[in-house]
């Protein structure tokens, strides 16, 4: 048809980009607006702002966007005013929920009862965490305005003296391309460079929500850990030593440097022996338990030694540590509670623990099943439960027995009783001091709850800012300890009667 199409592509390509890139910026600067203050004043602005987003969203945007940009005429800041109109009220809608959960947050409750004002809450609450929601919001935007765009243009209503990618097939329907063998060229480039700014939009959106999100910045892509001969300490299974920890330091970065959470801390755990590592929030323990497992996250800085079994655990390959996490070792997470899928039955949960690492039948999988239950207390009835037909005490059961199907020889409880009332924590403690003697494991028990810990561990390690005060048997060590930090701890735990104190008396 003498059409030179590459140079249409190449002008059609600032229009179409023009109508999409103003059109999100309008989109979510308007929605944003209005999503946010809707958000955060509430009341009847809120309502009328919902009423009428509720309107926007019900109607037909085809016909809406045809009926406008009639009345309108053709052009391209009419098709930018139509694709905002149709745009703005989904993107408000969204950023509103974003900042109502900001909103309701421990933080900005407690700058409000402080007095903070609005303009304080808005800019160091509100706006950190809305901000990085307008990345993903812009670049959809982006992506919806072009396929508007063609769209439209596709129908006629575009400026018919403005190339555009949406234009070029228009006119190639118009001389019926799509009869003829020109539609080859006519046809397919244009629609190949939609697809192709759609898709590298969207890569680029992935790319700047995941610098911008501090949720998602502290997710990436681990490297498969290499093969490597595994380091020995076969004299440790000799002394009866089922996990070594030698010179452990685990630090993150801090204005351009490393700073250590955990710093040059050593102990072991002998087979059939509960340690317990107690401290204050933010010591480490949990740090610890993590580097154990080997699920430190990145950008953590990890140095020193663990052996398993004699076994250096740093040299382990991915498929080693997975049968090691589970079947060897189990590990009973802070608030576990809440680990248990609300929609799968307690059986289903409990054998997918165990398929991860043994090819049952269903017959000895039920068996294992109600065997573990039995041992934590549960009646076998409940395997057919949902978790929400259970209690906190009973929920935690289940955990404990997710730890305990694969019969691990170590058992790393972090902190098993948290979230739990004081009658249920006492009867959870003593349960798993019972199976420790039942079933001859190891254990690792770590809390902040010392009086829970002096009943269920015979060694203790006291552990403050990142690094080990002081180690020794737990009945000893609350008795004749020096240590200032051990005794103000141990000194801490209220007793039923007071201690009788002896006074001199001078003559």
């Amino acid at each position: 048809m003498g059409q030179d199409i590459l140079a249409e592509l190449a002008v059609g390509a600032r229009t179409s980009l023009f109508i999409g890139i103003a059109s999100a910026i309008l989109a979510v600067f308007i929605g944003g607006l209005i999503g946010v203050l809707a958000g955060y004043i509430g009341g009847r602005f809120e309502t009328v702002v919902l009423r009428i987003i509720d309107i926007v969203l019900t109607l037909p945007f085809l016909p809406l966007m045809i009926v406008v940009a009639v009345y309108m005429g053709a052009g391209i800041f009419t098709l930018v005013f139509v694709i905002t109109l149709v745009m703005w009220a989904g993107k408000a809608r969204q950023i509103r929920a974003q900042t109502l959960s900001i909103k309701h947050t421990g933080p900005v409750l407690a700058a409000k009862t402080m007095g903070a004002s609005h303009f304080y809450i808005f800019y160091k609450h509100i706006l950190p965490g809305v901000v990085p929601i307008f990345i993903p919001q812009f670049v959809t935007g982006v992506n919806a305005a072009i396929l508007m765009e063609s769209s439209l243009s596709f129908l006629g209503m575009g400026d018919p003296l403005t190339k555009s990618w949406g234009s070029i097939l228009f006119y190639a329907n118009s001389r019926s391309a799509f009869l003829t063998e020109a539609w080859v060229w006519w046809i397919i480039p244009p629609g190949v460079c939609i697809v192709i700014v759609v898709l590298a939009f969207s890569l680029m959106g992935y790319y700047l929500e995941e610098r911008f999100n501090p949720r998602l910045g502290d997710y990436s892509v681990r490297e498969k850990r290499k093969k490597q001969p595994v380091k020995t300490k076969e004299h440790q299974s000799s002394k009866g030593i089922l996990l070594s920890v030698e010179s452990l330091t685990v630090a993150y970065p801090k204005s351009g440097d490393y700073r250590s959470v955990v710093d040059d801390v050593s102990f072991v755990v002998k087979h059939g022996e509960v340690l317990g590592i107690v401290g204050e929030s933010g010591s480490g323990k949990s740090t610890i338990a993590t580097a154990i497992i080997q699920q430190l996250k990145r950008p953590a800085k990890e140095s020193g030694e663990i052996y398993f079994e004699g076994n250096l655990v740093q040299h382990f390959g991915d498929e080693r540590l997975r049968q090691m996490r589970g079947k060897e070792i189990g590990y009973i997470a802070q608030a576990a509670m809440n680990a248990l899928n609300p929609v799968i039955r307690i059986d289903k949960q409990l054998q997918e623990a165990v398929r991860a690492h043994y090819q049952l039948s269903n017959k000895e999988m039920d068996v294992r099943v109600i065997e573990v239950l039995q041992q934590v207390g549960l009646d076998e009835k409940w395997r057919f439960a949902y978790p929400h037909e259970l209690s906190g005490g009973m929920k935690q059961r289940v955990i404990i027995a997710m730890a305990l199907i694969n019969k691990p020889k170590l058992v790393i409880a972090d902190e098993p009783t948290t979230g739990l009332d004081v009658i249920v924590q006492v009867e959870i403690v003593q349960l798993l001091r019972k199976l420790q003697k039942e079933l001859g494991i190891s254990m690792i028990y770590i809390s902040h709850d010392l009086p829970s810990v002096l009943s269920v561990t015979d060694r203790l390690m006291i552990m403050k800012e990142g690094q080990k005060v002081e180690e020794g048997p737990s009945v000893e060590l609350s008795k004749v300890s020096t240590n200032p930090y051990t005794r103000v701890l141990i000194d801490s735990i209220p007793t039923l009667y007071p201690k009788k104190e002896t006074v001199e008396v001078s003559r």
